[in-house]
């Protein structure tokens, strides 16, 4: 196969393969280096913070200095996502953020109700590419990214890592549904740590793949060394599932997370679960810090097959074999 299609020729990139922003495991060194390595780096949320902001305008400087030191890492495009906390408010801030420093790719994570128009008119003017990724993807989300503009639409399955979506519909289940449904190119994601998933998620009508786990433990990803480790050595079959907002999570053994099965197999309900996980606390605790008490460890049904601890660009090679 060749690495030209529609996904590399959007978004200038060599392999149509694009990195999950993964909120606290991300920063300017591990993006850059998917970028470098050929597919498209994506920062998160919290990229390069041990702390969430506690300001709006903390939360706006340090995400825009986190986007110049990739720019001085990488010549690549890379992207940065439009919401960056549960203040929608930011949103409008965020967007004007993006445009100033002209980063090339922006990932609108589809919020349901939200009127993504006046967002992608100034996107459009100012030359930046758009993923539209809806947390459960539907046919009509899919189609209103398509009537909007979105350049790409990710098409996410039940077996991605965190909040997955609502509807229990494996990856490749939901990745043909989707691109029957808009002329656009869809990039398959949830599940895909090898290249057995990246050849399916193109038998069946995928044009890229959107991947998140198997990027965790690599060497250049600020995850603790510990949890790469676990990673490595776990399969599907340890992973535990639980209720939570707005649908399901599943993690990695830790206290917290048997915690909250056990919650959740004695009725609690989801926001009384999704109290105890404490949000994106959790998150930090477990996998930024390697904290098995406090924190969950986020990732998908792929990583059983995921055997070892990889520099990013032997990990994006050995998924784009086919393209090389």
């Amino acid at each position: 196969m060749t690495a030209c299609n529609r996904v590399t020729e959007i978004l200038g990139i060599k392999f149509p393969l694009v990195q999950g922003p993964m909120s606290w495991m991300t920063d300017a060194k591990f993006v850059a280096a998917v970028s470098n390595a050929g597919g498209l780096g994506i920062l998160g949320p919290n990229a390069g913070l041990q702390n969430a902001p506690k300001t709006t305008e903390e939360l706006i400087r340090t995400f825009r200095e986190e986007i110049r030191k990739t720019k001085a890492l990488t010549d690549k495009p890379f992207g940065a996502p439009v919401i960056l906390s549960y203040d929608f408010s930011t949103i409008d801030l965020i967007v004007d953020l993006l445009i100033e420093e002209q980063v090339p790719v922006a990932l609108l994570n589809g919020i349901d109700g939200y009127d993504y128009k006046p967002m992608m008119a100034k996107f459009k003017a100012a030359g930046i590419k758009t993923l539209f990724r809806p947390l459960t993807p539907t046919v009509q989300n899919a189609r209103y990214a398509e009537e909007i503009g979105a350049d790409i639409f990710v098409a996410t399955g039940f077996d991605e890592g965190g909040t997955v979506p609502e509807k229990v519909i494996g990856t490749f289940s939901i990745v043909p549904q989707m691109a029957d449904a808009v002329s656009i190119p869809v990039l398959a994601a949830g599940g895909i740590a090898d290249v057995r998933g990246v050849r399916a998620s193109f038998a069946l009508g995928a044009e890229g793949v959107f991947v998140g786990s198997v990027l965790l433990p690599t060497e250049e990803n600020r995850m603790h060394d510990s949890v790469k480790q676990m990673l490595v050595d776990s399969t599907a079959q340890d992973l535990l599932l639980f209720r939570t907002l707005p649908a399901y999570y599943r993690s990695l053994p830790t206290q917290l997370a048997h915690k909250l099965v056990e919650m959740d197999a004695n009725g609690a309900s989801r926001e009384a679960l999704a109290e105890a996980q404490t949000g994106g606390y959790g998150m930090r605790q477990g996998m930024l810090l390697g904290d098995l008490e406090k924190g969950y460890i986020s990732v998908g049904n792929g990583i059983t097959y995921i055997h070892a601890i990889r520099p990013v660009k032997e990990v994006v090679e050995d998924l784009m074999q086919d393209f090389v």
